[in-house]
């Protein structure tokens, strides 16, 4: 058993326009130079250009192996259905890459759930009951939060020190359903009950509008698998 605190890996802030240049790269429609204009335009230093670089390639650029086949099935999503937003593809990735990305949006979506904000300071505790009180926990949780804002789904107010989280974006596409639900019990790492599946915090900025008992079952990643009469779980296929 490792005792040593998870590590954090979303460590900087990453503008919306830098991680979809990122996945526009790996989609073939833009070059490395395109992200590049992007990152020299917002003045980063050498070191905070180059950290800025390895989360992005981490995300869509050069994903783990285990997430490769995961990261190309969001890139065809993009490749063939243009109106797909962006937003979307990039949190079900980060969420599926970076559990401190994902832990922040299971807090702030569970917390802002019933009156639509929550405080900061209340995400940052629960942050460091997982993290550890460490220098680098608060304030990469405030990257992480700085960037969902960048992201269009939450807004900081009160100078951060509250989080509303915005109007949530309807996905009604089958395949980014399907491919968004599975960012979601990768990120778990166990089966989720698909009556959760509508209202899961980690998925927050999202309204899955489609059945989705009926989306995972068309899904050649996914898996139902029944425990009772009426609770169906999710699960990731390889797994089963």
């Amino acid at each position: 058993m490792n005792s040593s605190s998870p590590k954090i890996g979303f460590d900087r802030f990453i503008r919306l326009d830098w991680t979809a240049a990122a996945l526009n790269i790996r989609a073939g429609v833009a070059g490395l130079d395109d992200l590049n204009a992007l990152l020299d335009a917002a003045e980063l230093g050498v070191e905070a250009k180059k950290k800025t670089r390895t989360v992005l390639n981490r995300l869509w650029l050069e994903p783990r192996a285990e997430l490769l086949d995961y990261a190309d099935r969001g890139v065809a999503i993009r490749n063939t259905q243009p109106d797909i937003p962006v937003a979307a593809l990039c949190w079900g990735m980060s969420v599926a890459t970076y559990p401190f990305f994902g832990k922040v949006a299971e807090l702030v979506g569970r917390l802002s759930a019933i009156q639509g904000d929550c405080a900061s300071a209340e995400v940052h505790r629960r942050m460091s009951e997982t993290y550890g009180e460490r220098e680098g926990t608060r304030r990469m949780t405030n990257m992480v939060i700085q960037s969902q804002a960048s992201w269009g789904a939450v807004e900081r107010v009160e100078k951060g020190k509250r989080v509303i989280r915005l109007a949530p974006t309807p996905i009604d596409n089958d395949e980014l359903t399907a491919w968004l639900i599975e960012a979601a019990v990768r990120y778990v790492g166990k089966p989720v009950s698909v009556s959760s599946l509508q209202s899961l915090p980690v998925l927050f900025p999202f309204t899955l509008t489609r059945p989705l008992a009926y989306v995972v079952s068309n899904s050649a990643n996914l898996i139902l698998r029944s425990e009772g009469p009426s609770n169906q779980f999710v699960a990731l296929r390889s797994t089963i």
